[in-house]
C-alpha cells in the first residue's frame, strides 16, 4: 500500500511517540473511502499520545476529541499546540472507554486505532457503552491487531517469546470479532476484513528503542508475524 498521508509524519520525533505498529499507516488504510462527513466531530478512542488525533485533524479536517485513559491530557494538549492545532480543532480528554464523559449523540463518528481490543471484547460494549454517544447514522471505524486464525488452544512458541498467554488473549481472528459485533442491536456491520497493512507497520515499530519495541522483536524476528494480521471493522449506527 502507498501511504500518501502518513509519509508526512515519518520523522524520528514522531516515530518515537508511537506505542505499537505504526498507527498512522493503519489509520490511513482504515479510512480509505471513508463515509465520515466533512467537518465531523470525531472521537479518537484510545488515542494514546495523540498521534492519530493529530492525523485525523490535520489530514481529514475533523474536530477531534482525543480520548484516552492512560495519557496526560495536558501533555497531549501541549503536543497538539506544537503541531499547529488549536482547541477548535482538537481537544485532549482523559476518558475511560467504558465510562465516556460526553453528552449522548455527541459524535458524528468514532475512530479507534489499535486499542479497541482492550475494552471492546464485551459483546455488550457497543450497545451499552459506545453507541449512545454516536448520532444516528454515524460511523464507527476500528482497526485492531488480530490473528490470521485463533490459536489460543496451542499458542506458537514464537509468539510466547514476547507475550504471555494473558496478553495474547487480547488478540483474536476475524471470526471472533464478527461474532462480537454481530451481537450489537443498534449498529449494522458495513465491513470486517483483514488489512493490507502489516509488515511495514510492524517494522516502523520494531525500529524503535523503547523497551516494549525491543521486547516485541523476539517474537517477530523468530517468525511470529506469520500468525498475525490487522483487522478493520466499520459499523454504522442505526
Amino acid at each position: 500500500m502507498e501511504y500518501v498521508k502518513s509519509k508526512k509524519y515519518q520523522t524520528s520525533d514522531f516515530m518515537k511517540k508511537i506505542m505499537g505498529p505504526n498507527p498512522l499507516k493503519l489509520e490511513e488504510e482504515l479510512l480509505i473511502d471513508h463515509k465520515i462527513k466533512d467537518g465531523a466531530v470525531v472521537c479518537d478512542l484510545g488515542s494514546g499520545q495523540g498521534l492519530t488525533s493529530v492525523f485525523l485533524a490535520k489530514e481529514y479536517g475533523f474536530k477531534v476529541y482525543a480520548a484516552d485513559l492512560w495519557s496526560d491530557p495536558l501533555e497531549n494538549a501541549r503536543f497538539f499546540e506544537t503541531m499547529g492545532l488549536c482547541e477548535e480543532q482538537i481537544v485532549a480528554v482523559k476518558a475511560d472507554a467504558t465510562d465516556l464523559p460526553f453528552e449522548k449523540d455527541f459524535f458524528d463518528a468514532v475512530v479507534s486505532t489499535d486499542s479497541y481490543n482492550y475494552f471492546g471484547r464485551d459483546a455488550h460494549y457497543l450497545d451499552n457503552k459506545l453507541l449512545p454517544f454516536v448520532k444516528s447514522g454515524g460511523y464507527i471505524y476500528i482497526v485492531i491487531p488480530g490473528m490470521k486464525k485463533d490459536c489460543h488452544d496451542n499458542l506458537p512458541d514464537e509468539l510466547l517469546l514476547s507475550w504471555t498467554p494473558e496478553q495474547l488473549d487480547y488478540i483474536h481472528d476475524i471470526d471472533y470479532w464478527t461474532r462480537i459485533v454481530s451481537d450489537c442491536q443498534n449498529a449494522e456491520i458495513i465491513s470486517i476484513k483483514e488489512m493490507q497493512s502489516n509488515e511495514e507497520c510492524w517494522n516502523d515499530w520494531l525500529m524503535q528503542e523503547n523497551e516494549y519495541a525491543v521486547g516485541d522483536r523476539k517474537a517477530m524476528n523468530a517468525g511470529g508475524g506469520k500468525y498475525l494480521n490487522f483487522i478493520a471493522i466499520v459499523l454504522k449506527k442505526k
